[in-house]
């Protein structure tokens, strides 16, 4: 079943929703026409489908191999799709021009990783974490070492890792046991393990740039000591050519329950060079950088598997003939109808469309954020635009991955008895999507980081702010054209504005009580957020109809957005419920009655 791109949402979303031509003042979007945007939406549709979609299921059974020198080799066809890739310049295509990067807007880029991580989300992470170094190091890296470093980077010529989790701590970074050791030359010896890093050896890329976490000889305990380094597999010299091989290696390949096509490496650094970036003991404060970029790409790969497995499912029950309608033959002159004709699949199909087409509104619209955040010359939008980033990443990562999960769910419903065999690719699509909810902090984590840290940061400005904003628009457009769509955004706001002030009143006095209601809390965020865009995108799909378009794209994008209002929005209720429950219940039992 062929992977198809979403090119016409992107297409909507950039011109009739979101209009990003009104920022062709802004850095990056100048050369950022109509025109070029479509063919690169095109073309990278043409790659991701033909080139890169292919390899997603044999990948999956072939898996990596680690061989006996430590070198590992990813499944058939991988080095070669990665140097299409890179020969294409599409890791490029965000990059800063400074670097050899094309400079397009991170909203363009966002659209063409999403559909490379539809295509395959194994492959996808190969560049995957690379973009997250490259923050890290522009963030954190001295100009010597930015000028070494970025250009192979951007190109994809090299690659980049996070290397943060190991044996016996994930989440609190603070009991980490790598060690650094001044070295005479001003650089470090890194000697440590690490595990789960993805792709953290492969033969793609002449080199493997690592991002080590690790504290230094004499260091603070706990996460204020921890600083971070640059531990590259070769140590460059200083034309950027690969010379001696540093002191670490690959030890062993996790054995995963799925995305089998990337390596997911246990790494041992053995008084390896590094190089410190930033400050020493101020890592964490480097490495979120990285984090916060991995998070937005978590929650852009629960999007991307879960489109890919609703395309999937679509596609079979189209398909798949099974049963009568209730109402009569549908088509007489075959045996059976499709059961594209029984009301819980359409239910399925069609809840999970809205999930998406909603989610890839808010992941586009978090993504044009972070443009302005970087390149507005106006200085009230900059910091209201980050703020926007610092509040809203872990609800993308947390409600993505959480309704990705959903979908792809329904998506395996969908195939029925075919969706739990290997002939079909519902399984994979499962497997895959599982580990999204997990890594780069669990779902449950990022609901605790929102609601005790983003929430009440800057005194609570960017929550406040981003309720405004939504006031604003409703206000502006209760009596517009699409009244039931702003309604909704109106209703399911005020659940949100409840539950944050419920927040407030039994929060501080009762911490329990608000980690127990946490995850409950970004559910209701995450969909006050689809409902905003629903809102947004039902206006244009309405004006443009009013404005005698025939193009049926328009009424059937209301058609889907009605299905979220009736079908999806009313968890809210129960969301809010849940929250207010508190944490009496959860602690009412004694340890050892589990």
């Amino acid at each position: 079943m062929p992977y198809k791109a979403p090119v016409r949402d992107y297409q909507f979303l950039f011109n009739d929703v979101f209009k990003i031509e009104q920022y062709s003042n802004l850095k990056g979007f100048e050369e950022a026409s109509p025109d070029l945007i479509a063919a690169i939406l095109e073309e990278g549709a043409r790659f991701t489908e033909e080139v890169v979609a292919p390899l997603n299921g044999p990948g999956d059974k072939e898996g990596c191999v680690l061989h006996p020198d430590h070198t590992v080799t990813a499944p058939k066809g991988y080095k070669e799709a990665y140097q299409q890739m890179v020969e294409a310049g599409w890791p490029a295509l965000g990059g800063d021009p400074k670097y050899g990067g094309q400079g397009l807007p991170h909203v363009v880029s966002t659209a063409y990783s999403e559909m490379l991580t539809g295509a395959s989300s194994a492959f996808a992470m190969y560049p995957g974490l690379t973009d997250g170094a490259v923050a890290a190091l522009t963030a954190g890296g001295t100009d010597e070492l930015r000028d070494l470093y970025l250009p192979k980077l951007i190109s994809g010529e090299w690659s980049g890792t996070m290397n943060l989790t190991e044996p016996h701590c994930g989440t609190d970074l603070g009991l980490l046991r790598s060690k650094a050791v001044p070295d005479a030359d001003g650089t470090y010896k890194i000697t440590g393990q690490k595990i789960w890093i993805s792709a953290g050896e492969h033969d793609f890329t002449s080199n493997i740039c690592h991002l080590v976490l690790a504290r230094i000889e004499g260091g603070p305990a706990g996460v204020k000591g921890i600083s971070l380094f640059l531990v590259p597999k070769f140590i460059p010299d200083v034309d950027g050519n690969t010379g001696e091989r540093n002191s670490l290696q690959c030890a062993g390949l996790e054995h995963k329950m799925g995305i089998h096509g990337n390596s997911t490496c246990v790494m041992v650094y053995e008084d390896a060079k590094g190089w410190l970036l930033g400050n020493a003991h101020e890592g964490l404060k480097i490495m979120f950088y990285m984090m916060n970029n991995a998070r937005l790409g978590v929650g852009l790969q629960g999007l991307a598997i879960g489109h890919a497995s609703h395309v999937a499912a679509v596609e079979f029950a189209k398909d798949r003939l099974q049963g009568r309608a209730l109402t009569g033959p549908k088509s007489p002159d075959k045996p059976a109808d499709s059961i594209l004709v029984h009301p819980d699949v359409r239910r399925m199909l069609l809840e999970s469309r809205a999930l998406l087409e909603g989610g890839r509104a808010f992941l586009t619209w978090v993504s044009l954020q972070a443009d302005l955040a970087k390149g507005s010359e106006d200085e009230a939008t900059r910091e209201k635009a980050s703020d926007y980033m610092g509040l809203l990443t872990p609800v993308i990562k947390a409600f993505l991955t959480e309704k990705g999960l959903k979908v792809t769910q329904d998506s395996m419903q969908v195939h029925g008895g075919s969706g739990f065999t290997e002939h079909f690719p519902a399984s994979q699509y499962m497997r895959d999507i599982r580990i999204t909810l997990i890594y780069e902090g669990t779902n449950g984590v990022q609901a605790l980081d929102l609601v005790g840290r983003k929430l009440p940061s800057k005194g609570g400005r960017s929550v406040m702010t981003f309720f405004g904003e939504i006031d604003a628009y409703v206000a502006e457009h209760e009596a517009g054209k699409v009244p039931a769509f702003v309604k909704g955004l109106k209703e399911t706001k005020a659940k949100l504005m409840d539950g944050t002030m419920w927040l407030m009143q039994n929060g501080m006095g009762n911490p329990d009580a608000a980690a127990a209601g946490s995850l409950d809390y970004l559910h209701i965020f995450g969909l006050t957020s689809l409902a905003y865009m629903w809102a947004m995108m039902a206006e244009q799909a309405q004006a443009a109809i009013d404005a005698g378009s025939t193009d049926p794209y328009y009424a059937t994008k209301l058609k889907v957005g009605r299905v979220f209002l009736d079908r999806i929005l009313p968890e809210a209720d129960a969301h809010l419920q849940r929250m207010k429950a508190g944490a009496e219940d959860l602690f009412a039992l004694e340890d050892e009655e589990f």
